[in-house]
């Protein structure tokens, strides 16, 4: 029997991702989208990299009820994905806590009403290293949102809270996927995300010095993968999984990477941190990175491995082939 799977957040990088491996797998994939006009654009990225005739499309919004107790109609599993990220700190922190936070407990609300078995949550290692300093951490660490971590990390650290307060009764499974720096190419048109953004303006020259930040990342595909694999994995209810390299990996060396495959327009020189500052007091991009300015965070990943059988995309393929999509 074909087992029904709801994403939510289709139609973004990464739910699109989610949704074409889940196909591959032989799920029935329905799909969250805040407007039923965007569903066609969606199928056609989709049925780029899957089969896509087991794929349905529901209207809803994670700042409104309605849809959701449809969208949950069978599924036994849900992959909640949707949630925004810009790295531009937002005049208003509530425009990102709000819809991941009050998204989180809707969907989260519906699965338990609908009696979905297990939920998988993606979160983010922003939800467990934001504000601490550089080191090694583990799925055992949260952040503090009660220091000055940014509206983004605070939004999916209070939105992971908010998950786990709800399945603390036990009514429900949860597993949380906590990725770092989610590189690769998208399926369909490139979009605006942060990460795209980056390496089209790399490549196009737009970035004129690379800042001393280093992250964790993770190929998009390795993403997908790793959520449909913790639908089944039998260890994996309760767990926080860190998916990010266990290294962080400098921006300067993803520049030289994308050098050496020939885009002769990527910079070479690094800027100084004192340059970054002066920018982000009237930058809203260049104020987010301060946070990352000189960190370097490691990550235990070994659950990962362990339990999620992670076989990681090595991340020069990740960086030239996501040049490539979005040179297109």
């Amino acid at each position: 029997m074909t087992q029904r799977v709801l994403v939510t957040g289709i139609g973004g990088y990464v739910g699109r991702h989610v949704a074409a491996e889940l196909l591959t797998q032989g799920y029935e994939v329905v799909g969250t989208v805040r407007s039923l006009a965007r569903s066609e654009s969606t199928r056609s990225a989709i049925a780029a990299a899957a089969a896509a005739e087991m794929l349905t499309f529901v209207e809803a919004d994670l700042l409104a009820d309605g849809g959701w107790d449809e969208a949950m109609t069978g599924c036994r599993y849900v992959i909640h994905v949707a949630s925004p990220f810009v790295l531009a700190e937002p005049k208003d922190e509530n425009d990102l806590i709000a819809p991941a936070v009050e998204g989180t407990r809707r969907v989260l609300g519906a699965a338990k009403r609908a009696g979905v078995e297990r939920v998988v949550l993606t979160s983010s290692v922003v939800a467990n290293t934001a504000g601490k300093p550089s080191g090694r951490y583990g799925p055992d660490a949260w952040s503090d949102v009660n220091a000055n971590i940014g509206a983004y990390a605070k939004s999916k650290t209070l939105a992971e809270r908010a998950a786990w307060d709800i399945v603390a009764d036990g009514s429900m499974e949860l597993v949380v996927i906590n990725p770092g720096f989610i590189m690769g190419p998208p399926l369909g048109t490139p979009g605006d995300g942060q990460s795209e953004s980056m390496i089209k303006a790399m490549i196009a020259g737009k970035m004129p010095m690379i800042p001393d930040v280093a992250m964790g990342m993770i190929d998009v595909r390795d993403v997908a993968r790793l959520h449909v694999a913790a639908l089944s994995a039998s260890a994996a209810p309760g767990k926080r999984f860190i998916a990010a390299s266990e290294q962080p990996v400098e921006l300067s060396y993803l520049a030289s990477v994308l050098r050496a495959a020939g885009y002769t327009k990527v910079p070479s020189r690094k800027a100084p941190n004192f340059a970054v500052r002066v920018m982000s007091l009237f930058d809203r991009e260049a104020k987010g990175t301060l946070p990352q300015l000189g960190k370097r965070v490691a990550y235990d990943n070994h659950e990962t491995y362990d339990v999620l059988k992670w076989q990681p995309t090595p991340l020069e393929t990740t960086f030239v082939e996501m040049a490539a999509s979005v040179a297109r």
